[in-house]
């Protein structure tokens, strides 16, 4: 509706403000790894959490399409992205390094290590493609993506 939002702690407790409802949260559950990103579902009546170590949660109507829980990843998570659809998402690293999960469409990763690390992952509308963003204002774009310049 656009009237509400959640904020999740690195804890992985969730606070919902406005219309947003609480789905519930992993702040009673001892985490490997500190939970850095959220993402809704498009019914926006649930949404996935990730941890740093790729380990993905999913409440109220989130499904879950498999995580990296429990490996040790060389290069941590450090964002989230549903598909359009809701029946997937895709994981992005500090290295520019990105997962798909369920009907996300493995569109590339970075092949080289960005000035500062990747901190945000945007889907294109179709689902077809990404941007992902790092601390530095840069932005990379891939599949069906279009690259209209830095921040």
């Amino acid at each position: 509706s656009g009237r509400g939002y959640w904020l999740v702690a690195s804890d992985g407790g969730v606070f919902s403000f406005g219309d947003a409802g609480f789905f519930g949260s992993t702040g009673a559950i001892r985490l490997n790894r500190p939970i850095v990103g959220m993402a809704a579902t498009p019914s926006g009546r649930g949404y996935w959490l990730v941890a740093s170590d790729g380990g993905a949660f999913t409440f109220g109507d989130a499904t879950f399409f498999g995580s990296q829980g429990g490996a040790t990843p060389s290069d941590p998570i450090v964002a989230l992205a549903a598909t359009p659809t809701g029946r997937g998402y895709w994981m992005a690293s500090a290295a520019g390094a990105v997962k798909a999960f369920g009907d996300a469409v493995a569109a590339g990763s970075l092949s080289t290590r960005p000035n500062l690390p990747v901190v945000g992952l945007a889907p294109t509308p179709s689902g077809k493609g990404y941007w992902m963003a790092a601390a530095d204002g840069g932005v990379f774009a891939f599949g069906d993506a279009v690259y209209h310049g830095p921040a």
